[in-house]
This record gives C-alpha cells, structure tokens and sequence, in this order.
C-alpha cells in the first residue's frame, strides 16, 4: 500500500479550494488539530462552511478563521465564549446552525455510516423543530434530523501509521472517529509518527481505510481554556 503521510499540514490541504466543507475534531480547545487549522487560516480559503462542536474560544482555535473572514456558515453546538461567531452571527456575516451536541454527534455519524435520516425526541416541541418532519413513535414525539458529511475532515491523533491507522488520547476521541468517517477527505495531524504494527491492533482506534492523508506534529499550544485554581494549605 502506498504511503499516506505527507510532510505537513500546508501539503496535506493544497488541493482545498474556497466553499469547502470542513469538520473540526476537538472539545473546546481540547484536541485541535492545530497545524491543519493554522494552515487553513494561512492558504486565505474563504466561503468555508465549518462543522465543529465549537468554532474556537477566546479569540483561539478555529477563531482565527472567522478573524479572516473565510468562514461563511457554521454548524455546531456551542457559541458561548466565542465573541467573533457571535458578533459576526449577529452581523449577517456568518450563518449558525446551531445543534444539540448529540444530535450533532448522530447526524456525523449516521452521514460516515450512510444513513441519510434519523428520528430523535431531542428538540421536539422547540425551536429546534422548526421546518422539520415530526411524527410519534412509541408514544414519543419525535422530529426528523439529516445526516451531516464533509468535503474535508480534520482530526488529531495520538499517534498514527504510514497506513493512516490511529489511536487517540482519552477524551480527544470526542467527536473526531465520526469525523473520520463522514469526510470525503480525512487528514491526520497525529503527535507521533510510528512504523506500521507499532500500534496493536487493538489499540487501533480508526482504521486506516477512513484516513486519506497524515502528518507528524510534535509540537502544539494545548491551550488552557479556564485555569482553576485553590489556595495551597497552610
């Protein structure tokens, strides 16, 4: 099999062109593919639609985008903390789809699994339902959600292989296996490079089959979003 590794982030979207749908792994600013994201704010793409949990925090993360002017709408699940989304939301200047974070989840995951529909009782009743098919099932009601896919899928890993096999660190998993799945394109900012076999299989928590390109990145911010802290005894 061919290598997948390219030499880095800049290599690894030089074919992503403006209007591109792109998914974001992370929590907040926990797990951001850093490098892929620094590299989409340097190649001036603009026109983007973002899918991410998040479109940063505190002027940090996928921030740096909407401070370019590239994005044009966002699909999330959070807005607090962010006051570029919000001012430019408010402006007209970007569209928000916002989502309860599970739904979120489902709709990538049904989009990587084909499932083009599901049904959910979350948001039935509200806002949120708005436009879409309701019915009752099981007593339930229920409204119709649609699966979310991707021209581009950005994701950070642990480590990974020249065959794009990956394994993630605790909680960075988040959202980014389903990520993994739901982009036509997947690229892989990993922390360490490995030889293929280094990682067990059962360590291997993405297969290589849903990744299309990876990188080694050593080194990353990982910013703090909310430093807390108590007083040490006397």
């Amino acid at each position: 099999m061919t290598t997948k590794i390219v030499p880095d982030a800049a290599h690894a979207i030089a074919d992503l062109r403006d209007g591109a749908s792109v998914m974001v792994g992370g929590f907040g600013l926990s797990g951001n593919p850093e490098h892929l994201i620094d590299a989409l704010a340097a190649s001036g793409r603009r026109g983007l639609t973002i899918i991410s949990n998040n479109c940063g925090n505190q002027g940090q993360g996928l921030a740096v985008l909407l401070q370019n002017r590239q994005v044009a709408a966002w699909k999330g699940s959070f807005m607090g903390g962010n006051p570029d989304i919000q001012e430019q939301y408010a402006a007209g200047v970007v569209t928000v789809e916002l989502i309860p974070q599970g739904t979120l989840a489902e709709r990538i995951r049904a989009g990587g699994a084909g499932i083009p529909a599901f049904f959910t009782p979350t948001g039935a009743g509200t806002i949120v339902a708005e436009g879409k098919e309701e019915r009752v099932i099981g007593g339930r009601r229920v409204i119709l959600e649609e699966a979310i896919t991707a021209d581009w899928a950005f994701i950070r890993a642990h480590r990974g292989d020249a065959y794009g096999n990956l394994q993630f660190r605790g909680t960075t998993r988040n959202f980014q296996l389903a990520m993994a799945m739901a982009g036509l394109v997947t690229v892989a900012e990993v922390d360490e490079l490995v030889p293929v076999g280094a990682i067990a299989p059962d360590d291997v928590h993405l297969p290589g089959v849903f990744v299309q390109r990876v990188f080694e990145a050593r080194t990353h911010r990982d910013p703090i979003e909310h430093r807390t802290t108590r007083p040490r005894p006397t």
